[in-house]
């Protein structure tokens, strides 16, 4: 990873700007009963696009309990490389006769190898963790949101200076509740313990979590007017047709800006991580 680390707010671009040139065909999945699997963000992305089938839901950790008393007659595993948990995964799925469909941005992948059928959505280089154009690729094919919309849209959106802040909080409306897994993974993922992020919805941050109020907490509304909860607030506008997708590229897009006005922790970072990562892997 020598070189430049673009911003996470550039990679929403650039995803935005590829994925306008490409078309993602929605893959027509006709199991009646499937498990969805992936890890982290890729396990959001399985919830969002599959939220309107009678499938089950789960993550590298929970997938073997999951599958117990169940009939199923298919399984889906997410993973933008197709690799690390994902061919353990398809290999389980193999030794159980299950039929799985892999959803991956990777040709030959490892787990490729192994899965019944292959569906490689497009993507950008992108850092490591980043999974930007990945994963809203895989959503804008079943939202049928227009990235060149999504890319106007984004462009309306200033933030300001936002240095002063060392937490932030992020609202969102009811309906992207399966976001704040994603958005605070990205926190955890850029800032580790250096800045705190945390997400809820409207409703949810009804429930005490105000009790404590700091100056140096900023409350972001993302299509959300936000005057009652936090002592400095921030509010962006959401489009009326906007849906997954936009609120992905929105929420990034704030991160990445986030980003940009702090220390650049990541990028200090990344590249001695990166050397730890197949130990980190190879550990069952």
């Amino acid at each position: 990873m020598r070189g430049r680390i673009i911003g996470l707010d550039e990679c929403v671009i650039d995803a935005l700007e590829l994925l306008k040139k490409t078309s993602t065909k929605n893959p027509k999945i006709n199991f009646k009963k499937a498990l969805v699997v992936g890890s982290e963000n890729a396990a959001v992305t399985g919830k969002i696009i599959f939220s309107n089938k009678n499938y089950i839901f789960a993550d590298e950790s929970n997938y073997l309990e999951k599958l117990k008393g169940e009939k199923l007659d298919g399984c889906i595993i997410i993973s933008a490389s197709g690799k690390k948990h994902a061919p353990i995964i398809a290999k389980e799925m193999k030794k159980r006769k299950i039929k799985t469909i892999l959803f991956t941005n990777t040709e030959n992948s490892e787990a490729g190898k192994i899965t019944n059928e292959t569906f490689i959505f497009p993507s950008t280089p992108e850092p490591y963790t980043y999974n930007t154009s990945t994963y809203l690729g895989m959503i804008l094919a079943y939202t049928k949101e227009k990235p060149a919309e999504i890319l106007k849209f984004l462009k309306k959106a200033k933030v300001p200076s936002i240095k002063k802040y060392d937490s932030f909080y992020i609202i969102l409306p009811e309906k992207f509740e399966k976001m704040k897994k994603m958005f605070s993974t990205k926190f955890d993922e850029l800032f580790g313990p250096m800045i705190k992020g945390r997400v809820f919805t409207y409703e949810q941050t009804k429930h005490a979590k105000t009790v404590i109020e700091s100056d140096k907490e900023l409350f972001i509304g993302l299509g959300v007017d936000n005057k009652m909860f936090g002592t400095k607030q921030l509010n962006f506008d959401f489009p009326k047709k906007g849906d997954f997708g936009t609120i992905l590229c929105l929420g990034y897009y704030i991160i990445g800006k986030i980003q940009k006005q702090n220390h650049p922790w990541f990028k200090e970072s990344i590249e001695r991580y990166l050397k730890k990562l197949p130990k980190i892997f190879e550990k069952k």
